[in-house]
């Protein structure tokens, strides 16, 4: 069993921790630090969420937190986890648990005090490390330090059985190769491939959940290209192939030369044909807001400069659609709405009705014809704009008295 101790990272300094560690006994090991706060802090990286595995059953947990002035959420009881609200944010506390049932979405626990037998449940050795919350010494029963160092994400046990417990595991082993490993175990691999087909059985939301994550990850490219060549993906979007994950690897590059943050939206719009998007947005159950983005980042309407279609579409949906372009010079045009302020159109339609144009369709003509005319310009200013609006009336006046 290989042991270590966490080196000192900022998370350990949060308010109120060191008070849930003496309410649940940590200081006697019977309470832990446990997953993705221990694997990251190993890896030098910020830690977001703080988990704890507790020999506590439940009840004594919330007994044990309410003594000590804690304020607790029995978020999920029938699970044996409650959420700590410490002054520097929610912690989650889990009871040691083993699984007595699963069907490949849900699982029937049973509590435990054997600590072992609650990582062995766990999905991956990196996952499973256990930190005391007082020393720091951490606890590895499955080499997953050692798998850690080789950047190598390896299933716990039997990968077919692991899989079969939870199928999102398939998705959760790509997502973390991506993130943190640097060659696919050969065996898990293997078995993903073999059991692609349970995919089919998640909710839509669980699939959507790790594939945006997944997107975004370091090598997202390299695992993408991986996952479709060997048909991972056929089950649930079989839309994606090899001319999307081109797509995708050329977005990539863009989003790195401009400077721009990934985001897992646009590289989902890469990823997929632009005649797919509605259709697959609906099938994982994307927000509104997400399915909207993604049609805006397919249009292919002309609309002149950069910040002339910023103007039109929005800044986020702009930067979208050039690098989603087959513009070559994109990150000069990316680069020229970095620090952008959509500029508020100096004229309204009361002004023209002000002016003598009467009321009805052709104030809205009229008014959409000078705000074209003053996006081609450039956005000039409001001299600009009444000097344009005189000559509108002047045409006008011709017009009429011809």
């Amino acid at each position: 069993m290989d042991t270590l101790t966490l080196p000192t990272a900022e998370w350990q300094g949060r308010a109120g921790l060191a008070d849930l560690a003496r309410a649940l006994g940590g200081d006697r090991g019977e309470a832990r630090f446990v997953g993705g706060a221990v694997r990251d802090t190993l890896l030098g990286i910020p830690v977001a969420d703080l988990d704890v595995a507790t020999a506590h059953d439940p009840q004594a947990v919330l007994a044990r937190l309410k003594a000590a002035g804690i304020r607790s959420v029995p978020t999920g009881l029938k699970h044996g986890t409650i959420t700590a609200l410490l002054q520097s944010g929610p912690v989650e506390v889990t009871t040691l648990r083993r699984d007595v049932a699963t069907d490949g979405r849900h699982a029937t626990v049973a509590f435990t005090d054997d600590w072992r037998e609650d990582a062995a449940r766990r999905d991956f050795t990196m996952n499973a490390l256990y930190a005391d919350m007082t020393s720091g010494r951490v606890t590895d029963y499955f080499g997953g330090v050692a798998d850690l160092r080789a950047g190598r994400v390896r299933f716990i046990g039997d990968p077919l059985r692991r899989i079969a417990e939870d199928h999102l595991r398939i998705l959760r082993f790509f997502r973390f190769l991506a993130r943190f490993g640097d060659t696919p175990d050969p065996e898990g691999l293997a078995a993903c491939v073999a059991r692609a087909n349970d995919l089919m059985a998640l909710s839509r939301e669980r699939v959507s959940d790790e594939l945006l994550k997944l997107l975004v990850a370091r090598s997202a490219v390299e695992v993408v290209e991986l996952m479709a060549s060997n048909g991972i993906f056929v089950p649930v979007l079989p839309e994606i192939d090899a001319t999307g994950v081109a797509r995708l690897a050329r977005l990539a590059a863009r989003e790195q030369v401009s400077g721009v943050t990934p985001d897992p939206i646009r590289r989902l719009a890469a990823l997929l044909p632009a005649s797919a998007l509605d259709t697959v947005g609906a099938r994982l159950k994307l927000s509104n807001a997400q399915r909207k983005r993604l049609a805006l980042a397919a249009g292919t309407d002309g609309t002149g400069s950069p910040r002339a279609l910023a103007y039109r579409i929005g800044t986020e949906g702009a930067i979208d659609r050039l690098l989603l372009s087959e513009d070559p010079e994109v990150a000069g045009a990316v680069a020229d709405l970095s620090d952008w302020v959509r500029p508020q159109f100096p004229l309204t339609g009361g002004m023209l009705v002000a002016r003598g144009i009467s009321k009805g369709p052709d104030v809205a003509r009229t008014l959409r014809q000078l705000e074209d005319q003053w996006i081609a310009e450039g956005f000039p200013d409001a001299a600009r704009v009444q000097s344009m609006t005189e000559a509108a009336l002047d045409q006008r006046l011709r017009s009429t008295s011809t």
